[in-house]
């Protein structure tokens, strides 16, 4: 089974190197690593691992932990291997497809390109919002007071906010959203239990939405 460890490493030579040997030596398989951000002497890194099947979970927190400095901040089951090609592949698909189901696109891929377990795109209309387009694994959007919307610059959205309904914060629900689609509107992405979105990854949501609104007004390959 494949699993998806976040991990805080210090910023030197061969920590990889030490990790990659740590979790080899304990039978697991590193699929790919993605580097989410680097400063203050620490780098972030999403790494996905094959568990063996007579393994728990908790092997893989121990295999890490064990190089100095390594902290393992999240553990979760992952489906599907990491693909660095993939915000090529979603413009891609922007491109080729009509402004009808752009929103159902973004919501139904962008999970997958940011490793969350959903998406919601939100339009705007004169002092409303309404849900344009939602992956499979969302939470119902409408009837939730939404006192950032309209959105009109991206913002990490954590699950202890005080204007999130009392079911999504005792799921840990985190959130980030970025402008897209139009002014003020937005793109929603969340994940239950964690780990909670970083700077990097919004900063990564705003420049791959932003290309997106101006591939989504190109005419069709």
């Amino acid at each position: 089974m494949s699993y998806l460890l976040r991990l805080v490493v210090p910023d030197r030579p061969g920590i990889l190197g030490a990790v990659a040997t740590a979790l080899g030596d304990a039978g697991i398989d590193i699929v790919s690593l993605d580097v989410l951000e680097r400063g203050n002497g620490v780098a972030v890194d999403d790494v996905v691992v094959e568990l063996p099947r007579d393994r728990l979970p908790d092997s893989l927190i121990t295999a890490a932990q064990a190089v100095p400095g390594v902290t393992v901040e999240s553990l979760r089951p992952f489906a599907g291997p990491l693909d660095t090609h993939r915000e090529l592949e979603l413009l891609d698909a922007l491109a080729r497809t009509d402004q009808g189901t752009t929103a159902k696109l973004l919501a139904a891929e962008l999970p997958r390109v940011f490793h969350s377990a959903w998406a919601v795109v939100l339009a705007c209309g004169p002092d409303t919002w309404a849900v344009a387009a939602a992956s499979d694994a969302a939470p119902a959007f409408e009837g939730v007071p939404l006192p950032w919307m309209p959105l009109r610059a991206p913002r990490l959205l954590p699950s202890d906010d005080d204007w999130l309904p009392e079911r999504w914060r005792d799921m840990a629900i985190e959130m980030m959203a970025a402008p897209y689609g139009g002014e003020a509107c937005a793109v929603v992405l969340g994940r239950s239990g964690g780990p909670a979105f970083r700077r990097s990854e919004l900063l990564r949501l705003v420049h791959l939405t932003g290309i997106a609104s101006t591939v989504a007004e190109l005419p069709p390959v």
